[in-house]
């Protein structure tokens, strides 16, 4: 009897233990939460006091010619209502006109574009099989951009690198050559950060590209001289690439659709340092663009021979579909999620609950740890950041670097220091935990989405932030590396402008090789909301 009430009383004390330490959690989240909170509002208010009055917004578009799709170009070329020429100069006028607020471009092949697309006029006036063309050559005579980083041939291929400064691409990336042979016409090459790893496009050969509807506020990175520019009406549509959020953050800090696919359908040779494809990788190529309807045709292009494994020209009925949402990540080392986003992640909720009849909220396991768990992915990427970051002439160290940094003699950025920092003074990931939260997220997240859901997802916690800023909110990151880690197909969606005239959206996500989910959401969300909205 007496043993019976001692145990009762034991279990009792331990379910009470076990309370008090919920309790005592939850209180230290709250604080933490808080915390960082008011420390995010002083951030805020600190750099706005400084570039608030520096700000700047890239001129109205004059001609209307660049308001349109990719895809309404290519089909006016071809049926003789514009000419090649009349688009590409259109660009080429833009370009002009805005890259000395943006800083986006630079290099340009403007003469050779101009000739190039003289030519397919004359193929044109020659006559073509306006259907055959409209299928082996969706994009004759459009022109288009790329980041410096994706090799053109004749052009500089840097990756940012004062070390790389004089080095010429002698061939195209496969995904440039791909956009080529669809009858495109590459214009010019777009800024990036050092090796594409960071997530502001700067570096001490080109500096720093700014963003269009704010020129104090950040564009992302690595895509983001592409994002700037697409944005400010200067390219109809990008090559990105994206390994940890290098197409979706810039498409969003800009006001784009960018789009992950689904991982081993588009080809990566020649793609930052790549000599070749990799068939088990985080990174993929895809599209930057202002219309949703430009994603489906050049992800077909991209694609090859892998657009087979996709359902791209399924129809899709948005209002059968399973719709999912989450709003924030969760860690704790990430920036809250401010009310700007929060409403808008809403707003896509509640349009798509009144279509589905129901929206259901969830949590995937282990997003809170989204930046731990790319981080360990990527050391097996095969990138060796430390000797790429001196162009394979040395193995870099962040003792050395910040010395040199201090005293003025680093030919890096401040972005690579802390990436140096990184490598050598931070612990490895455990691989089996990794391992193990990560194939829990998956099966989670695979399951409740079946090939017939979505998730929307928080974009990030803020819109745009001032530039330098990101380095006091690194975990911020997290928000878009979560999807590269678990390889699931991934659109950023514009949801217009907040209050400050700054792009705000949303992730949407689907399982692996349901990516047709993702943009037909896309679509309604943008006939739904207004998508991108020009800068001035």
């Amino acid at each position: 009897m007496c043993t019976s009430v001692r145990n009762k009383e034991s279990s009792e004390s331990q379910d009470t233990l076990q309370l008090i330490k919920k309790l005592c959690w939850r209180l230290l989240k709250c604080i933490i939460i808080q915390v960082h909170f008011v420390f995010d509002c002083i951030v805020d208010f600190v750099f706005g006091m400084y570039y608030d009055s520096k700000a700047e917004k890239v001129p109205p578009v004059k001609d209307e010619l660049l308001l349109e799709s990719a895809i309404s170009l290519a089909e006016k070329i071809r049926t003789k209502k514009i000419t090649s020429e009349e688009v590409v100069r259109a660009y080429i006028e833009r370009c002009k006109e805005v890259n000395g607020l943006i800083n986006a471009v630079v290099e340009s092949r403007y003469s050779d574009a101009i000739e190039e697309a003289k030519a397919v006029d004359a193929l044109i006036e020659n006559g073509i099989d306006v259907e055959k063309v409209k299928i082996t050559q969706p994009f004759l005579g459009v022109p288009f951009t790329t980041k410096e980083s994706n090799r053109v041939k004749g052009l500089i291929h840097s990756m940012g690198l004062l070390s790389r400064r004089n080095y010429r691409a002698e061939e195209d990336a496969t995904a440039v050559r791909y956009l080529k042979e669809a009858g495109g016409i590459i214009i010019a090459t777009t800024n990036v950060p050092e090796l594409n790893l960071w997530t502001e496009s700067r570096n001490n050969l080109y500096g720093q590209t700014n963003n269009p509807y704010n020129t104090t506020r950040t564009v992302g990175g690595s895509s983001g001289g592409e994002a700037a520019l697409v944005a400010a009406s200067g390219s109809p549509l990008s090559i990105a690439s994206d390994i940890g959020g290098s197409t979706r953050m810039p498409a969003f800090f800009n006001g784009l659709f960018g789009f992950q696919p689904s991982e081993g359908l588009t080809p990566l040779a020649g793609i930052g340092l790549r000599e070749k494809d990799y068939p088990d990788t985080m990174a993929a190529t895809g599209p930057l663009c202002r219309k949703a309807e430009d994603l489906i045709p050049v992800l077909k292009v991209l694609m090859g021979s892998n657009v087979t494994k996709l359902k791209l020209d399924e129809p899709v009925n948005v209002k059968h579909l399973k719709v999912f949402y989450q709003e924030s990540s969760g860690d704790l080392r990430a920036s809250k999620v401010n009310r700007t986003m929060q409403t808008t992640l809403i707003k896509a909720v509640r349009h798509f609950r009144e279509l589905t009849g129901s929206a259901t909220k969830i949590k995937i396991p282990g997003s809170e740890y989204s930046f731990r768990l790319w981080r360990y992915c990527m050391s097996y990427e095969g990138f060796n950041f430390k000797l790429n970051i001196t162009n394979r002439k040395y193995v870099a160290s962040a003792s050395g670097e910040i010395y040199n940094f201090l005293t003025g003699n680093s030919q890096l950025t401040l972005a690579a220091v802390v990436k140096l920092i990184e490598e050598d003074f931070f612990p490895r990931e455990n691989a089996e935990w990794a391992k193990n939260t990560l194939e829990n997220a998956k099966k989670f997240l695979a399951e409740k989405l079946g090939d017939n859901g979505v998730l929307f997802y928080p974009s990030a916690p803020f819109p745009p932030i001032y530039h330098y800023s990101a380095f006091l909110r690194p975990f911020n990151f997290g928000y878009w590396c979560l999807f590269n880690a678990l390889r699931f197909p991934t659109c950023q969606v514009p949801l217009g402008l907040d209050k400050q005239g700054l792009p705000v959206g949303i992730q949407v996500v689907a399982a692996p090789y349901n990516d047709h989910l993702c943009i037909a959401v896309a679509k309604e969300l943008e006939a739904a909301f207004g998508g991108w909205v020009p800068p001035s």
